[in-house]
């Protein structure tokens, strides 16, 4: 009597029966591990996540109002509105001489566009309730995405006989501005340095003499420079000190020969009363230093200008990084003839880099051995066929998180370590119920393909459900809020598309690799054809 034909049931069964034999089942594989390791090469590498978090600043003015005054009528108003903005976590109000500022905190996740947005009109449409005399408030939103620098470059002079702190600065302000042109550079900043800039000494015995006021140099001042900041210090010899005259100033005798006043039918110019000379901006007290060693001993200090440089959200801190370190090589010479040296002190590309090259690693040495254990536990073709498996599974989970604008980092590649026992799973069960059948006396009449897609879907109903229940539980840390939330959002998006790929690559190749790799047993018809 002849067996009737194996009816296919599942959707395991199916996917092995289209595939079995398909020429385009090779081009398949060839295809999933190529835009895998596309996806790994292009897509951005960061050491950590980054987080959502959302804020601002809202600065309001009013000349003359006392602290007191500035926390009962503008610090206390604003706060009372922006409690009305829904995703308001935290608001801190801080009055000052003249000035309210008051800091917005959203909760961790909400989106920052909006939030600003809301912040934004909130203030705007209450401007009528700020007392007369307000300035326009300024609200600044927090940008945490550009505020953390990716790279951090110490200048310093290495003869500073030619090269002094003012050159120096300059130099970097040049480098800055040519840096800031490569492509996904977000924010950069220089500190440390000091600029060139007027210095004006005020002999208060001449004001005095001349019956002038610090009121009329500075309103004389205004016509020169853009800010003029207040007169606070004082020097040992009872002179006053005025800082910051910014625009285009020709020379010093432009300055010296600002006319001040009339007096008694004579003109009063500056140099009268002051002494005008050209320096650095001797009110900046923020300096650094770098200190080289020699053997066991610290050697020499040398003043240094430091420049960060931060990336745009979403970009590759790995390529940034790259690109900003060739420019300065490009540099070199340049730098050289001016005597300026650099050290890079903070590389957040490469340290991204060398993360996820060793978590990378560590995963290939998850998968030799499993590799190792199949080969003793079911034989080394067997081992084969579910190890091709595991980079084919990682190759579309990789691809899927680039498309969904994921970035590659140290949560990202736990998540695959985590679920790297789970991938197996569906590949091991497979090829070994394909083995078992094998093996059996009653696969004696069939055909290699009929075991093949009989063994592969018979599990296919047990498995689909057990792959399932692990996604379902991945599913709930997805919907942890704040801090934690956004910092483990990867393994809840990363794990079940993982799991699932393992699925359908187990059902499409390991029947297809059983058929090219596993031969069928000779069997023994009974014991007694035996003896």
């Amino acid at each position: 009597m002849q067996k009737s034909e194996y009816q296919v049931t599942d959707i395991a069964g199916k996917l092995a029966k289209a595939f079995l034999h398909s020429p385009l089942t090779p081009l398949l594989g060839v295809f999933l591990l190529a835009i895998g390791y596309l996806a790994l090469i292009i897509t951005p590498r960061e050491e950590d996540p980054q987080i959502q978090i959302s804020g601002g600043t809202i600065m309001a003015i009013l000349p003359g109002a006392t602290p007191k005054e500035i926390e009962n009528i503008i610090i206390k108003p604003l706060e009372k509105k922006i409690k009305e903005i829904k995703g308001v976590e935290h608001i801190y109000g801080m009055s000052t001489e003249n000035v309210g500022i008051v800091n917005v905190m959203y909760y961790i996740g909400e989106n920052r566009e909006e939030s600003n947005l809301k912040l934004y009109d909130k203030v705007m449409q209450n401007m009528d309730q700020l007392p007369k005399g307000t300035l326009p408030p300024l609200v600044k939103p927090f940008d945490i995405d550009i505020d953390v620098p990716i790279i951090s470059v110490a200048f310093y002079a290495k003869d500073t006989s030619k090269t002094n702190q003012i050159k120096l600065y300059q130099k970097v302000k040049e480098i800055q501005t040519r840096l800031n042109t490569i492509k996904n550079v977000a924010k950069s900043e220089i500190k440390g340095g000091h600029k060139k800039q007027y210095n004006i000494e005020v002999d208060l015995d001449k004001l005095s003499g001349f019956h002038l006021s610090m009121g009329q140099i500075v309103t004389a001042l205004k016509s020169l420079a853009i800010n003029v900041p207040d007169v606070t210090n004082r020097t040992h010899d009872g002179k006053l000190v005025v800082f910051g005259i910014k625009n285009a100033i020709e020379s010093v005798k432009d300055v010296q020969n600002l006319i001040i006043a009339q007096y008694m039918g004579s003109v009063i110019y500056l140099k009268d009363i002051a002494s005008v000379y050209a320096g650095e901006d001797i009110q900046n007290h923020k300096s650094a230093s770098i200190v080289f060693k020699q053997g066991e001993n610290f050697t020499q200090t040398t003043p240094q200008v430091t420049l960060t440089l931060s990336k745009l959200k979403g970009t590759n801190a790995v390529f940034i990084a790259e690109d900003i370190k060739n420019s300065l090589q490009q540099m070199q010479q340049e730098l050289d003839k001016e005597a300026i040296g650099y050290i890079i002190t903070r590389n957040y590309g490469e340290r991204a880099d060398e993360a996820v090259n060793e978590l990378v690693f560590h995963l290939l040495i998850s998968i030799v051995i499993i590799a190792i254990l199949l080969m003793f536990v079911l034989g080394w073709r067997e081992s084969l066929i579910v190890t091709f498996t595991v980079p084919a599974i990682l190759a579309v989970t990789i691809f899927v998180a680039y498309l969904s604008g994921q970035t590659i980092n140290r949560i990202t590649l736990f998540a695959f370590l985590l679920s790297l026992g789970l991938l197996v799973d569906a590949a091991i069960i497979v090829i070994e119920n394909i083995h078992r059948h094998l093996h059996v006396s009653e696969s004696e009449h069939k055909t290699m393909d009929e075991i093949l897609i009989e063994a592969t879907d018979e599990i296919g109903a047990p498995t689909n459900i057990a792959t399932i229940a692990i996604i379902l539980t991945m599913v709930p840390m997805a919907f942890v809020g704040q801090m934690m939330g956004q910092f483990m959002t990867p393994i809840p998006a990363n794990v079940p598309v993982a799991l699932f790929a393992s699925l359908v690559i187990a059902y499409i190749f390991t029947p297809y690799l059983a058929r090219r790799l596993l031969k069928k047993p000779q069997h023994k018809h009974s014991l007694k054809e035996e003896l």
